[in-house]
């Protein structure tokens, strides 16, 4: 049989070598594509709209014309709103350690408050690399292992280019900003939800709400793992994953 095309989008100031760190089992029954966000790993930013609209219609024009989208954080955003944009062209959707508002709301307070990610875009201007370490650091906080996974992050890091600092800005504009929940019940494709739970960026109680908004969503929760599931643990993230895979129709 053969593989499916499986485009991989990466989360805020991180690169598409991340999934290099990810085990081969993993992707069994699929062909992986990586796909850097626009203005991370050397791609430049599009000319057009700086928002989640123009960052997606960028990352279609690089994307296979028929897969599965598989994103990670400020990541699942992107590939949620290719779902929405051009449907046919998304088999199935996996959303890691995802949200459709990552901002706190009266309504929405399993999500990060909006002072956090203020602070982050103030002391980006001052201290880049001092802030996308703390990004880091928050990333495996409260998983298990969290040093072993915060190793291979920044070894990933590390080979590849830095971020466009306007990227950087413009993808935290995008997490303060956006709100997809009213357009879940779009989705028509497979749509498959892998939550941490020890996020300290995504709580998992965003899975019971996800589970009122798109009924038709598996919400998959790994107890042990924080904001990088498919780093620290692969096993658990790749049963998930290929039970979606298999499925698909042919």
């Amino acid at each position: 049989m053969a593989e499916r095309p499986c485009v991989l989008l990466h989360g805020w100031g991180m690169c598409d070598q991340v999934w290099e760190a990810v085990p081969a089992a993993v992707w069994e029954g699929l062909a992986p594509q990586t796909l850097a966000l626009p203005g991370h790993s050397g791609i430049p930013l599009p000319a057009g709209r700086a928002d989640l609209e123009g960052w997606t219609e960028d990352c279609l024009a690089r994307a296979p014309q028929a897969a599965i989208w598989l994103g990670w954080s400020l990541g699942g955003l992107i590939a949620l709103a290719a779902a929405l944009q051009s449907p046919e062209r998304v088999q199935a959707l996996v959303l890691v350690a995802a949200s459709p508002r990552f901002i706190q709301a009266p309504d929405w307070l399993a999500a990060m408050p909006e002072q956090t990610l203020d602070r982050f875009h103030a002391e980006l201007l001052t201290e880049p690399q001092e802030t996308l370490n703390r990004f880091l650091a928050l990333q495996v906080r409260g998983g298990s292992e969290p040093q072993s996974t915060l190793r291979r992050l920044k070894q990933a890091i590390a080979a590849a280019p830095a971020p466009n600092p306007r990227a950087l800005e413009i993808g935290l504009e995008i997490l303060r900003q956006v709100d997809l929940r009213s357009r879940l019940q779009e989705i028509r494709c497979p749509l498959l939800w892998v939550l941490g739970g020890r996020d300290a960026l995504v709580p998992v109680r965003v899975g019971e709400r996800i589970a009122e908004l798109a009924p038709r969503a598996q919400v998959q929760v790994i107890p042990d793992a924080a904001h990088a599931p498919h780093l620290s643990h692969p096993q658990p993230f790749g049963a998930n994953l290929n039970a979606l895979v298999s499925r698909l129709r042919p």
